[in-house]
């Protein structure tokens, strides 16, 4: 199942988001050409450790070894170098851009307008174009020329002030949410300019924020509610619904939801302690609120007298919403994962077959067909040739020119 594969991407892309929605696309078919500078490319090539036919390593032992952040984060694109301050890559860039459907960017806003490659430069050679630029801030507004980074983002929207512990500073969520929900609202913006472009023939730009991505899902909850009504916004492991949370076991972690009245009673009947349901310090959603460490309290009493595995058996049993607190190692090792395509093997451009280490897949099943699993991400130009013959019929020759002349 390839739904896009009449699409192609310009990306003129580094770090995470730009990446992320690119290859979300080429997974759905798209022809994705990653337009990276002469010898440097996206700044996340440096980071190691890297891969290649002497396995991972630290440091690059050969010139085909690649980091293996980039192969997680560019599965299925092609790599073509080329010059955009140069007036001879700007205007390859722009004649490329006339069979394009899409061109997205992460660069700082403005950078590439200030270029002479902004998206009024490429509508004017192809009105069709749908162009999108993810930032940290947006285009417009007084935090746009802000520098940001997901650390950046992450504390400038709220997220910090409600996440850790409440005697504890404001954390950092674990892994790069703004960088990687971003590209989520980016691909769907883009699908929507593509059906719009359906019906007027005319594409249009896309202006993606990943404050703003933070910060409308943030106001899915009632924080401000929270706030007026002095209520504490960190609640580490637990919520404010009631028992909801991590509970210790005699040899590990749970986490166990309550989050309705029915809820409530099938947890307190499976463990044993059916009086409680009646109990009015619990019986109900406010008054187990209201009592909530009292509430807390009473369920790690009794799940600290068991096994993790104890715990699980009989909360499952009782049909109590309830999981594991697992590590990152058995999660990759989880072949249920596998199985749904959620977690694939990593591939390298230059590499037959899969290397060490996994890559994120895509993480919904189609009825009308498999999605097909990306190949390799590519070595810096790795394409150079198969593009620039396929689309602007360049030979071998100019291709050898414009290299020694630092254009590819």
């Amino acid at each position: 199942m390839q739904p896009l594969s009449d699409i192609r991407v310009l990306a003129v892309t580094g770090f995470l988001a730009g990446p992320f929605t690119s290859m979300n696309l080429a997974r759905m078919g798209a022809e994705v050409i990653k337009v990276e500078m002469p010898g440097k490319g996206d700044p996340v090539r440096n980071n190691g450790p890297f891969i290649g036919t002497e396995g991972k390593n630290l440091m690059p032992k050969t010139e085909d070894d690649i980091s293996t952040r980039f192969l997680k984060r560019n599965q299925g694109v092609k790599s073509v170098t080329l010059n955009l301050k140069s007036a001879e890559g700007k205007q390859m860039f722009l004649d490329m851009a006339k069979s394009a459907d899409i061109m997205i960017e992460n660069l700082s806003p403005g950078s590439l307008t200030r270029m002479g490659l902004g998206y009024d430069d490429l509508a004017k050679v192809n009105p069709q174009i749908i162009y999108c630029s993810i930032s940290g801030y947006g285009q417009t507004g007084e935090y746009a020329d802000k520098p940001a980074h997901d650390p950046q983002i992450q504390a400038m929207s709220g997220l910090m002030e409600i996440n850790g512990h409440p005697d504890g500073p404001p954390t950092r969520v674990g892994f790069y949410i703004g960088d990687l929900v971003t590209p989520l609202f980016a691909c769907y913006s883009l699908m929507l300019a593509l059906r719009e472009r359906e019906k007027t023939g005319v594409g249009q730009f896309l202006d993606v924020s990943m404050m703003d991505t933070l910060t409308s899902l943030m106001f899915m909850d009632t924080l401000e509610d929270d706030v007026e009504m002095g209520l504490p916004l960190r609640m580490g492991n637990t919520t404010r619904g009631g028992p909801t949370g991590l509970y210790h076991t005699s040899d590990g972690e749970v986490i166990i939801t309550a989050a309705s009245d029915d809820q409530w009673k099938r947890l307190v009947v499976a463990l044993g302690a059916p009086e409680l349901v009646d109990d009015l310090r619990f019986k109900e959603f406010h008054s187990r609120v209201s009592n909530v460490i009292e509430t807390r309290q009473v369920i790690q009493d009794m799940v600290i007298k068991l096994t993790r595995d104890e715990a699980m058996k009989i909360l499952e049993a009782g049909d109590v919403p309830c999981s594991l607190v697992r590590t990152v190692a058995e999660v990759r090792d989880d072949k249920h994962f596998r199985d749904r395509g959620s977690l694939l093997p990593m591939r390298h451009g230059k590499i037959e077959g899969a290397v060490q280490g996994i890559s994120s897949g895509f993480p919904v099943l189609f009825s009308g067909g498999e999605v097909p699993e990306p190949y390799g991400a590519p070595t810096l130009g790795q394409q150079n040739a198969e593009i620039y013959g396929k689309l602007l019929d360049i030979d071998e020759e100019a291709l050898a020119r414009l290299k020694s002349e630092g254009i590819v």
